[in-house]
């Protein structure tokens, strides 16, 4: 058959190049038949190419840049995960819970949660929410929050509905939007102002801006608290704003809050899910990888009401089933220790946020110094800053890209050793614009990491 498909095209090239009559003296029917073969090869490809529904979502920032990472090899502070050890106790857990006595865990467990970690879960955001949550029907452990994102957008969207996600968003929204069959509409996060000291706090919604895009096709709204890339935390006032048009629209909420214990004082953390009537309509979102500092583990969860949790049990039980035991198993022992020491000042929901604000200040601090303008994150560990100051010591025609700040940031990435992430993959098409003049640094870092980073720049900014 390969042979046969080689000569068929070969006949087909030559009949193309008009030699099949100089040459060979080939009939006319072969010529056909070697066109019909060629159709054919054509519809086998087409049946086997990439559905319709992804089309336009192949392009991945993270593929993308850990390949440019590992080529070039600079100090990355794009990726979001700590360089530095996890608690020990996480850990040493997971090391026990490996080499138990016990067996099982090690193999398979409850699908839609490991039982020590659903009932640790329930105990910790009972307390939190002031309401007692059933383990079993209201908590859903997922493969990391990415899984629990998807399972809650495909098991609540059918063809047709509506989605508003605020930008700039985790770019994994939009195509799990459109997997689903949904729609997503946008609206932008803009800053009140773009010169002086900027906090994330200046980063508003148009209040009417956003109550035209609900209507009667809205699903829900996807919210990000503390927020990346910006560092965002939405105020109670912003919340309940968003809350009140959710009820009045009979919308959803899928509340990320997988920052949630990394917030800089005096900014609170509100989840929307307290606000009055807002636990039964919304969907939380979180991350032992953000809340332990164990990115690789993969191991998040969704709480909510039983009724909208049931759509995402079965989205989950017919794609992962079950998330690992060992891990589970661990994550549990560690937030039963949390919750002994929680409010105090060494529980690491206490401890974590303190010791990134220093490095959040050194790093506003050294950006300043070099030109760029960065706005203060509220919470989170990203911190965007606007380069354009700088726009003439770059090289910006040199890089091929369409967007102005992924032109910067692969040329820093080359040239200067330091590589960032480009905000405008956050932001739908029609919106980029709005990410162009930023870029996207990571400050879980060590300080010595930190600390080159600022050698980096400054030695770059002093040779210009």
């Amino acid at each position: 058959m390969a042979s046969n498909r080689f000569f068929f095209k070969l006949l087909l090239m030559l009949a193309r190049v008009g030699l099949f009559k100089t040459i060979y003296r080939f009939q006319p029917s072969v010529v056909a038949l070697a066109q019909v073969n060629e159709s054919h090869s054509k519809a086998a490809m087409d049946k086997f190419s990439l559905p319709e529904r992804f089309i336009g979502t192949e392009k991945s920032v993270w593929v993308e840049y850990i390949q440019l990472a590992l080529k070039h090899k600079p100090l990355n502070l794009g990726q979001g995960f700590p360089d530095f050890h996890a608690p020990e106790n996480v850990t040493k857990a997971l090391a026990a819970s490996a080499t138990s006595e016990n067996p099982l865990l090690n193999q398979y467990t409850r699908g839609f949660g490991h039982p020590r970690l659903v009932n640790a879960l329930s105990k910790l955001y009972s307390r939190i929410l002031n309401r007692d949550l059933n383990p079993n029907s209201e908590i859903l452990v997922t493969s990391g929050a990415y899984e629990g994102l998807f399972v809650a957008i495909h098991g609540h969207t059918r063809p047709g509905d509506e989605w508003i996600i605020i930008e700039p968003f985790f770019d994994c929204y939009e195509p799990m939007i459109l997997g689903a069959g949904g729609t997503p509409r946008f609206i932008a996060l803009k800053p009140k102002r773009t010169s002086g000291n900027i906090s994330s706090g200046d980063w508003v919604l148009d209040k009417e801006e956003l109550e035209g895009l609900f209507n009667e096709k809205t699903k829900g709204i996807i919210v990000n608290t503390p927020h990346n890339p910006t560092g965002k935390v939405f105020t109670r006032e912003e919340l309940q704003v968003i809350a009140d048009l959710a009820k009045k629209w009979n919308a959803i909420v899928i509340s990320d809050e997988v920052y949630e214990w990394l917030v800089y004082k005096p900014n609170e953390h509100v989840r929307i899910a307290t606000l009055p009537g807002m636990y039964e309509r919304t969907i939380t979102i979180g991350s032992a990888g953000k809340t332990f500092s164990v990115t690789g583990w993969k191991i998040g969860w969704a709480y909510g009401p039983a009724n909208l949790i049931y759509n995402l049990q079965i989205v989950h039980q017919n794609t992962v089933y079950t998330c690992a035991t060992t891990i589970q198993e661990a994550i549990a022992i560690g937030f039963e220790q949390e919750i002994a020491r929680y409010g105090q000042p060494d529980c690491y929901f206490e401890s974590l946020a303190r010791d990134l604000l220093p490095k959040r200040d050194y790093m506003a601090s050294f950006l300043r110094e070099v030109g760029m303008n960065p706005t203060v994150p509220e919470g989170g560990y990203f911190m965007i800053a606007n380069w354009t100051a700088l726009a003439d010591k770059v090289e910006l025609s040199t890089e091929k890209d369409q967007y102005k700040d992924y032109k910067f940031t692969k040329w820093m990435t080359k040239n200067v050793g330091l590589q960032g992430i480009p905000p405008s993959a956050f932001y739908s098409t029609e919106h980029k614009h709005l990410g162009e003049d930023n870029v996207r640094y990571c400050f879980i870092k060590r300080d010595e990491n930190l600390q080159e980073a600022a050698r980096i720049l400054k030695e770059w900014k002093a040779r210009q």
